[in-house]
């Protein structure tokens, strides 16, 4: 027989039984029908009103609460100081500390006028997060399926409006810690609109809080939020080629945050993001190893 008394134990039981988003409940080997897309307005977090609440979050929510959580070393950011908006900041993703990150590593002039793009299926299948998402991310719903659809115009139109927009090319969080291949949407954009692009190499975040995991680990892990130099697309350039470009762009500036300014242009396009070609179980370990210091390029005597 039950024992009385055990009320969280119920809640919790419910809790986990209860189906919190609209997400189809069959294996993902089963295809399913394509269903018609559900827009979710965002427009009202980018109003004075939605600005002025998103500000304050991040300012004394969001920030606070990554500090606490890790050890955040923001490094680059001298590079914002040549280029006006908008432009186009492209981050390797493993982690939900992704967004996180980089918005509260930018200056608050730069945070302020930047744009997160979000995972449709993921953060707006229900009300709730997708509302919390819009205001404190100031997100707008990406497809995950690609192509230029309702998404990608509505990227566009906050280009024109001067939005910086924060994507992520992968399209999804890495399962093994290592940089995946570029979907094209941020690169299109890109091309299409004339703007810069910037790289934003995060590492460590996949140590801190790797995919699967509902929180941060404990202890503070280190992780580094690097800035690299601006990409421009070029006049005769496709997006295919500035994608490459982009690509590249990303893995010489992890690679200069995990080595030195030098080693990375010395490495030149070699691409050492994409992890070593072993069984999937070395790539993990590998990639959860604890993050070693950068060394300094001129080191002090």
């Amino acid at each position: 027989m039950k024992k009385r008394g055990s009320l969280l134990a119920d809640a919790k039981e419910v809790a986990r039984g209860w189906r919190w988003s609209h997400r189809p409940l069959v294996p993902k080997s089963v295809e399913l029908p394509d269903a018609e897309p559900h827009d979710f307005p965002t427009a009202w977090a980018r109003t004075s009103v939605g600005r002025a609440a998103r500000t304050a979050l991040q300012a004394y929510a969001l920030k606070p609460l990554i500090d606490y959580e890790v050890k955040p070393r923001v490094e680059g950011l001298d590079i914002l100081q040549g280029l006006r908006a908008p432009v186009i900041f492209i981050a390797n993703h493993s982690s939900h500390l992704d967004a996180p990150l980089v918005l509260t590593s930018l200056p608050p002039a730069w945070r302020d006028q930047t744009a997160t793009g979000a995972a449709a299926d993921y953060f707006f299948d229900v009300w709730w997060r997708a509302a919390a998402t819009a205001l404190v991310f100031n997100a707008f719903p990406v497809e995950r399926s690609g192509g230029k659809g309702r998404a990608t115009h509505l990227a566009g139109e906050m280009l024109n409006d001067g939005w910086n927009l924060l994507v992520f090319p992968e399209g999804t969080r890495s399962k093994d810690g290592w940089v995946r291949d570029f979907r094209m949407g941020a690169a299109r954009l890109a091309v299409e609109h004339a703007v810069p692009v910037v790289p934003v190499a995060l590492r460590g975040t996949y140590q801190a809080m790797p995919r699967g995991a509902a929180w941060p680990a404990k202890g503070r892990k280190p992780v580094t939020v690097r800035f690299g130099r601006a990409l421009r697309p070029r006049d005769d350039e496709t997006a295919t080629e500035f994608n490459q470009r982009m690509r590249a762009g990303l893995a010489i500036t992890l690679s200069e945050d995990r080595t030195t300014w030098w080693d990375a242009i010395r490495n030149g396009e070699r691409d050492e993001a994409s992890g070593p070609d072993v069984a999937r179980w070395r790539r993990v370990w590998e990639a959860s190893a604890p993050m070693p210091v950068a060394r300094k390029a001129f080191p002090q005597r």
